[in-house]
């Protein structure tokens, strides 16, 4: 790759995710070199902190490139929050956001800038559901996957536009601005998130690309890409009535508490134990039930990993145990005036309850 050096601030800023891509960074900043020949532009890659150094050797390259430049995130991942922190970065008046793994076409990304400063539209969106448009190789289960997301994504959608879900688009800097303080950064579609926080329905246009084939590293859509999907529809539905954490935090909640009851159920009526022992296995129990499944969804951006994961849980046990001895406490208290277990039990996990959310959101999970 030569070596490029800025004459005049870029017009364009090309923000790119990445999570272990490596080895596709510099065949992308060749393709960008070619595609945007003529133009002021720059790319900012926004990696979270891949294990395979990808932003060590993306930095490397920047010394030798000045249009490469690189935001390194600690501690913290999702691709809709590094798409925004890496505009954010930008004082370019027009952005783009495009994957690292080259299956975007950037050849129509000069197309998309000529259409932005013809004040023709403040969004354009690379579709691959117009014509002239596809999907490339994918196999017709994943196909269908797209699809629903896509008709789900209408709920909340502001703008009429046939692909709401792509992860390829460029947008005036106006735009993004009067959009961003809204934006939830839940998830994984940027493009969904800006169109529904716009305060104002956005001008798009779209334009026909065909979805190309990932030559190195592995794709990132797995069942928790889903979940992400889902906790932002949630946000954009109720996020305004109840913060969507709070909401999926509860729902697991509502699980544990189901858990809860069952042990309780066996241990005092099958295990024939004390009712204070039984009381307190449900409790353990269901507080572990609780925080692996608050680990593995309500808080995924902030999940913690190897040896963080027995930290965390030793953790949330110390943060709740005064919740815990309440709910024992206060349980067996009821259950010795009015001798009704269900009801004893119920009033125990109440108790915990308020107090596990309240203190594990601060200082379990955290940023």
């Amino acid at each position: 790759m030569q070596s490029v050096y800025l004459a005049r601030p870029a017009e364009l800023t090309v923000v790119v995710p990445t999570f272990s891509e490596r080895d596709n960074v510099p065949l992308l900043i060749d393709r960008l070199n070619i595609a945007l020949n003529g133009i002021d532009w720059e790319v900012i890659f926004v990696d979270d902190d891949s294990p395979d150094g990808t932003a060590a050797y993306i930095r490397d390259i920047a010394q030798t490139h000045a249009r490469v430049r690189c935001i390194r995130r600690i501690g913290r991942r999702g691709l809709s929050t590094a798409c925004m922190e890496g505009i954010l970065a930008s004082c370019a008046p027009y952005v783009a956001v495009m994957d690292a793994d080259l299956q975007h076409d950037e050849r129509i990304l000069p197309e998309m800038l000529d259409l932005l400063r013809q004040k023709r539209c403040d969004l354009v969106v690379g579709s691959r559901y117009v014509a002239g448009g596809g999907i490339g190789n994918w196999d017709s289960k994943r196909a269908k996957i797209s699809a629903f997301a896509t008709w789900l994504s209408r709920l909340i959608c502001r703008a009429e536009i046939a692909d709401p879900m792509s992860g390829f688009f460029m947008l005036s800097r106006p735009a993004f601005d009067a959009a961003v303080g809204r934006m939830s950064g839940e998830g994984f579609k940027i493009l969904l998130d800006l169109l529904a926080s716009s305060p104002a329905p956005i001008r798009v246009q779209e334009i026909a690309y065909q979805f190309g084939t990932r030559r190195f590293g592995e794709s990132k859509l797995d069942t928790l890409v889903a979940w992400q999907f889902a906790l932002l529809i949630a946000d954009k539905l109720v996020g305004r009535i109840v913060p969507v954490r709070f909401a999926f935090f509860a729902l697991i909640g509502a699980l544990g508490l189901f858990v809860h009851f069952a042990v309780l159920w066996y241990c005092f009526k099958v295990a024939l134990l004390s009712f204070d022992y039984s009381q307190s296995l449900a409790t353990i129990v269901a507080m572990t039930s609780n925080f692996f499944l608050n680990n593995l969804f309500t808080y995924r951006d902030m999940r913690l990993r190897g040896w963080r994961i027995l930290r965390g849980l030793l953790s949330f046990y110390c943060i709740c145990a005064v919740g815990a001895i309440a709910n024992v406490g206060i349980a067996s208290y009821v259950f010795a005036t009015n001798q009704k277990w269900w009801l004893a039990g119920l009033v125990g996990v109440l108790i915990g309850a308020v107090w596990n959310y309240a203190v594990s959101s601060v200082f379990t999970w955290r940023r």
